[in-house]
């Protein structure tokens, strides 16, 4: 069995690709791996690069694009290494990520998930772990009592913002573009829920690993770098939209239809409030108009899409 069999999900990415791929190879060399990258039929000549730069690299084509969950469950289907690491195409392995992070796994046996610590371009340590939504903190988010109070356990517990990020630690969910997962685990639990097409995959996957026994663990003695928006850029509003989806999607997976309920009721609150901001920001800072118009239009479209009784249907904007 290898050691490790690293996962790239890929749409649209290519000058991103190539780096998150030499990165890895550059930090994988003790280790026996194998890296499969699955291209979720990319018009940017991904596969080209990956098959002409890296030949050793296994490269699978879908011919629609399939969405994270299901092009991840893919290519962990193809893998046969001991842990299983799934690597967004739009990050970059720091120096000595695996060294430090492998062997921490391999002392610890009931660890599932496990993270490392997350950069981002400017250098700054973004957050790549949250608590599993409810009620009140998705309320606290609306009305954007986490921003007010970063600090407090009671107004932040779904992003975290009173969270240190320089020690290990346990957590409801290590954000997507970056696990390492035991196959053990992993044989227990199950793949991805391919319900989620994009974005709530990791909220839910992490569920399923505490529900099992499994601990999730946040490493910050490990790095990488995270350079955001690598796909979702290409379709930024829709993207959005398609995040609210599949955050319904889970809570109604986990959740009581009245509390369906007031999570959109609240995601409405939420973006009508944002909304009022938005246009107050465009009066007061006429020198952002561009970006407070994108802003604008971001919560017009959420909003429209609340009203309109079609919150089921994935948004199929060729994504």
């Amino acid at each position: 069995m290898l050691d490790i069999s690293i996962i790239i999900v890929s749409w649209n990415a290519k000058k991103y690709l190539e780096q998150c791929i030499a990165s890895i190879i550059g930090e994988t060399i003790k280790y026996q791996t194998e890296i499969i990258v699955v291209d979720n039929a990319s018009t940017d000549g991904s596969v080209e690069l990956v098959k002409g730069k890296f030949p050793k690299v296994k490269v699978i084509c879908n011919d629609t694009n399939l969405g994270f969950a299901k092009a991840n469950n893919i290519g962990i289907k193809q893998g046969t290494g001991k842990y299983i690491c799934l690597i967004n195409s739009d990050v970059e392995i720091l120096q000595g990520c695996f060294d430090r992070i492998v062997p921490y796994f391999e002392q610890h046996s009931k660890i599932g998930v496990i993270g490392p610590q997350i950069i981002g371009v400017d250098g700054t340590v973004q957050r790549s772990c949250m608590g599993f939504p409810t009620i009140w903190n998705t309320f606290c988010r609306a009305l954007l009592l986490d921003t007010l109070f970063p600090r407090s356990r009671l107004f932040s517990s779904y992003l975290r913002t009173f969270q240190k990020h320089d020690t290990i630690q346990y957590v409801d969910v290590i954000n997507g573009c970056f696990w390492l997962i035991s196959r053990e685990a992993l044989n227990q639990v199950g793949l991805l829920d391919e319900r989620f097409f994009i974005y709530a995959e990791d909220k839910d996957w992490c569920k399923r690993f505490w529900d099992a026994g499994w601990k999730v663990v946040y490493f910050p003695q490990a790095q990488a770098i995270h350079y955001g928006g690598a796909s979702s850029s290409n379709a930024p509003i829709r993207f959005y939209i398609e995040m609210y989806r599949a955050n319904y999607e889970y809570w109604k997976k986990y959740h009581s239809r009245p509390a369906q309920l007031t999570f959109l009721l609240i995601t409405g609150l939420h973006h009508i409030i944002r909304l009022i901001g938005e246009m107050m920001l465009l009066v007061i800072r006429p020198s952002k108009r561009s970006y407070v118009l994108n802003k604008i239009k971001r919560s017009i479209a959420l909003i429209q899409w609340l009203l309109s009784f079609n919150l089921e249907k994935r948004i199929r904007y060729d994504i």
